[in-house]
């Protein structure tokens, strides 16, 4: 058996000097068990969808009769307006999971007797993670909602309609005419998270990347002895003792030539190393620039103190030996995260 690796990426530059010598906040540990009947969830970072605004409400016609004058004049008031459809940034909402994809607003309230306009309808507000981007049918990007707050309407919703007594006039004093509502927009939107985590898990198929995720927090990716478990991307959230929290990403593997969708394999580490750099590059070279942690999984094995040395003479990038599956060296392996972490906060202050 060979040895595995994972390595993770982080969306951040790298000084790690000054923080080595400080303290750094500790990891905590879930006493709560996981959950052993709720399905296994996916992480969602992009869905297509269909927003469609509320329909104004119609005008009135009415006259107004009193006891003592029975032509007292029109009074049909005006129809409320029609919600919008907002896609809102909210730092809580982690994914595009529990974002439907038909969303409608409410209609507006049609108007009624004695001037009473209708009631304008409530605004559908959808929370999307922060970092959500915004395409329109044709693939163009309309909207980026990139801090805590932001907005975007992704469909308006329809006026209220005018009741008869907005169209009286000098020659006209009984005016028997109104308007409908107006439709509201029906639009169709692709909503992407540019980034879903703050660390990636990177590796080959059956490297571990799932079991150190489940290790490190209470998300429950599927664990198999066999490649390819992992088809879509899962999350997991790192807690520590100053209540920051770290999101983890695990992602399905890697294979030499997987930017062209081929299937082949090695058997030496610092190979392992290498191929999968080169397909970074190849998907996109700004991500080899990104600070890099080398894993060194499955150290519990006889054959991997061997495999660890040799792998230490053909990098230099910063390797962590550790066990997922029997805990070994997590607590270290959190602490080097963090302090990556600590340092993309202070450079992007």
């Amino acid at each position: 058996m060979f040895f595995n690796r994972i390595r993770i990426t982080l969306n951040f530059t790298t000084t790690l000097c000054k923080y080595s010598q400080q303290k750094v906040p500790q990891p905590l540990r879930s006493k709560k068990p996981k959950s052993t009947k709720t399905p296994v969830q996916n992480f969602v970072d992009l869905k297509s969808l269909r927003a469609t605004g509320g329909r104004g409400g119609d005008g009135c016609i009415s006259f107004l009769r009193l006891w003592s004058n029975e032509f007292a004049g029109p009074d049909g008031g005006d129809g409320g307006n029609g919600g919008h459809v907002i896609f809102k940034a909210c730092v809580a909402t982690k994914d595009l999971i529990n974002v439907p994809a038909v969303i409608r607003a409410k209609d507006g309230e049609k108007g009624t007797n004695k001037d009473c306009h209708g009631k304008n309808a409530d605004h559908c507000i959808i929370d999307v993670p922060v970092g959500t981007v915004v395409k329109n049918a044709t693939g163009k990007v309309v909207g980026d909602l990139t801090t805590e707050g932001i907005m975007f309407v992704a469909a308006r919703g329809g006026a209220g309609g005018k009741g008869n007594h907005f169209f009286v006039t000098d020659t006209e004093q009984a005016p028997e005419v109104c308007e409908y509502g107006a439709v509201g927009e029906e639009l169709e939107y692709t909503l992407e998270i540019r980034s879903m985590a703050h660390v990636g898990l990177i590796g080959f198929p059956n490297a571990g990347k799932s079991t150190l995720l489940r290790a490190v927090s209470r998300a429950r990716p599927k664990v198999a002895p066999y490649p390819f478990t992992t088809l879509k991307p899962y999350v997991g959230m790192v807690q520590y003792d100053d209540y920051e929290q770290i999101a983890v990403a695990d992602l399905p593997g890697l294979i030499p030539d997987s930017h062209k969708n081929r299937d082949m394999s090695s058997e030496k580490p610092w190979e392992y190393l290498e191929t999968l750099r080169y397909e970074l590059s190849q998907f996109n070279e700004n991500l080899l620039e990104r600070p890099q942690l080398v894993i060194a999984n499955k150290i519990d094995l006889a054959e991997s103190e061997a495999n660890l040395e040799l792998l230490k003479q053909h990098t230099d990038l910063k390797i962590i030996p550790i066990s997922a599956k029997l805990g070994m060296n997590i607590s270290e392996l959190l602490r080097e995260v963090r302090i990556l972490y600590d340092q993309s906060i202070d450079n992007s202050s």
